[in-house]
């Protein structure tokens, strides 16, 4: 199979718009595959590991260098990248656009399946932002600590309201539109969130619950609010063709904490 294969096959999971990052970063997309890694992001230490794996292409959700689109910014950062990505001889392509505009949304539910969450899930009018109603309702606190031992989040933030339980829950992983939105709409009482705007939405989440108003923010921070998706890709993908082989690469929080003192 070429890499060129691999990739028409995942454009037919769902439209993209007329201007999309989904696109070959790098190398041949006319290179045979037999080992394809997938991550969240192609950090440098992710491209020396994935390249020393032997791998022939590296399936990713976010920027390489740091632009939506990765529209040529040149800077030293950016131009050293790109010289250990063009030494590692990989087929880099950005499974983005698609990945989100799937039925199901391909982030949404691996984060759904890895969380163990289940309910019934609609759209919005914003771009990959969605509303569930869960069976079994929980409060923000138990669905911060669902994530921290399910999806391995070093730190989940809550804004708002902790202890009354949530049943109608905003799902917005990553950065997607419409949080604020969602998070005032009279029967959403929590948002589950990548990343926010502290002065808007935690805010108003604060004095919602002072309020006495059940709204919660619950920051996942971006990397553990998608990466899952791009775990069940890889599931997926294994299933769908044993003659290659497919690895799941962690690129791990951006963050560091003080507790990690040897970090």
């Amino acid at each position: 199979m070429k890499a060129r294969d691999l990739i028409d096959e995942l454009e037919k999971v769902g439209s993209a718009p007329d201007v999309t990052c989904d696109t070959v970063k790098s190398g041949d997309p006319d290179k045979e595959i037999k080992k394809v890694a997938v991550s969240m992001f192609a950090t440098v230490k992710n491209i020396k590991e994935i390249s020393a794996w032997g791998a022939d292409m590296l399936l990713v959700h976010e920027p390489t260098y740091y632009d939506h689109l990765e529209a040529g910014n040149v800077t030293p950062v950016t131009e050293a990248k790109r010289e250990l990505v063009e030494k590692s001889g990989m087929v880099i392509y950005r499974h983005h656009d698609r990945m989100h505009a799937g039925e199901p949304d391909g982030i949404a539910e691996g984060e759904l399946y890895y969380l163990g969450l289940r309910g019934r899930v609609e759209k919005t009018p914003y771009f990959a932002s969605y509303l569930m109603t869960l069976d079994e309702p929980k409060t923000a606190l138990e669905l911060a600590d669902l994530m921290e031992s399910e999806l391995g989040i070093k730190h989940v933030r809550i804004a708002g309201e902790r202890s009354k339980k949530a049943k109608n829950i905003a799902l917005c992983f990553g950065t997607p539109g419409g949080v604020f939105e969602l998070l005032c709409n009279d029967g959403v009482d929590a948002v589950l969130v990548g990343e926010a705007c502290e002065w808007q939405v935690a805010e108003y989440a604060r004095d919602a619950a002072e309020l006495g108003i059940n709204k919660s923010l619950v920051v996942m921070g971006h990397i553990g609010s998608e990466r899952d998706g791009m775990r069940l890709l890889t599931k997926r993908l294994s299933e769908a063709h044993p003659e290659l082989e497919f690895k799941y690469f962690e690129c791990g929080e951006v963050y560091s904490y003080t507790e990690d003192k040897n970090s």
